[in-house]
């Protein structure tokens, strides 16, 4: 779907059908927080009834995140890419054969007829509220949605506590009542609704407002991690490669190495690197001042440098502009086929 078309769709919008969904996280039965695996959480989706007046809020929010696709000519389309210039870009990410569990609730759970929320602090004592949904349906068979991410602490919940409600928020909640002009205590579950979007989803596909957001929301860093840890195997039995345990270490402390490696995966600069082209590649590291450690004829991961200055070179990180001529170092970047 070109852009043209999405505005056409998400114009349909209006305020009468809108219905609100809260989506929690909660962790697979028999599966522990710290554990290793991929998919270790489920999602359910809780219809809540609202007001008029959250009704006209969702709507209106909702319809200034569209005016602002449709009147900006700068906004346009990409394939999702893990990094890429997020400058003015949507970017369309395909749910199709995607077994995650989020897929549950685009798929199924929204298109049945989730639970009612009757006691949202009754939900919450075990699961964890995730992110808001807004539906807008265009007729009886076909719908659009929209998605926000929820952080912890725009959620004040009572929790109960040997009988006692206690708040799970370090501060205070207040409220200030323009009938008395008096700051009074919130004494209430609320959870604060930001005024952004940071998906829209319709027919299989995410179009992507906010990246960062968006990738919290549908799991995808899990998945990144699991796939720089199978970019590391493939180095591991690699033929220009030595040890790379400090690499697999790093892969599990640190979170940015994971796109770096993704982005190495997809151009395909590993599998073409071998034995007789790796002079190549210590040349360029000479050039670019980002040296390679080689011992015995192999790349060494001996220090975080080391992988960084692989990492760089293997994903054409520096760059020349055709125009002026100068450098550039940036891991964005979309092949071109001419």
């Amino acid at each position: 779907m070109d852009k043209s078309l999405l505005i056409e769709v998400i114009n349909q919008a209006n305020s009468e059908n809108l219905k609100m969904y809260f989506v929690t996280r909660i962790l697979k039965q028999g599966i522990k927080a710290n554990a290793k695996v991929l998919e270790k959480f489920d999602f359910k989706v809780y219809q809540i009834e609202i007001t008029n007046e959250v009704r006209n809020y969702l709507y209106e929010l909702s319809v200034k995140q569209f005016k602002k696709i449709e009147e900006n000519e700068d906004i346009n389309f990409f394939d999702y890419d893990v990094i890429a210039d997020e400058t003015e870009h949507l970017f369309t990410y395909q749910m199709q054969n995607k077994i995650g569990s989020f897929s549950d609730v685009v798929y199924n759970q929204l298109n049945g007829s989730p639970q009612k929320i009757t006691d949202l602090n009754e939900i919450l004592q075990d699961e964890t509220l995730w992110a808001y949904c807004t539906e807008f349906e265009l007729d009886s068979n076909k719908s659009f949605y929209t998605f926000r991410k929820i952080s912890p602490s725009k959620v004040g919940i009572e929790k109960e506590n040997d009988g006692e409600k206690k708040s799970i928020v370090s501060q205070i909640r207040t409220y200030f009542d323009t009938n008395t002009n008096t700051l009074s205590l919130l004494k209430s579950d609320t959870v604060n609704l930001d005024k952004q979007i940071d998906c829209i989803f319709y027919e299989e596909t995410f179009y992507v407002l906010k990246k960062f957001y968006f990738e919290q929301l549908v799991g995808l860093q899990e998945e990144y991690k699991k796939r720089a840890e199978e970019v590391a195997k493939s180095m591991s039995v690699h033929e220009c490669f030595g040890d790379v345990k400090l690499l697999i270490d790093n892969i599990e402390k640190k979170v940015a190495i994971h796109k770096k490696l993704m982005k190495l995966e997809k151009l395909g600069n590993l599998s073409s690197l071998t034995l007789k082209n790796i002079k190549k590649l210590e040349k360029l590291g000479k050039q670019k001042k980002a040296p390679i450690n080689f011992k015995d004829g192999k790349i060494q991961f001996e220090t975080d440098e080391d992988i960084d200055n692989v990492i760089k070179l293997l994903c054409d990180f520096f760059k020349t502009g055709d125009y002026s001529g100068k450098s550039y170092g940036t891991y964005a970047g979309k092949i071109q086929i001419e």
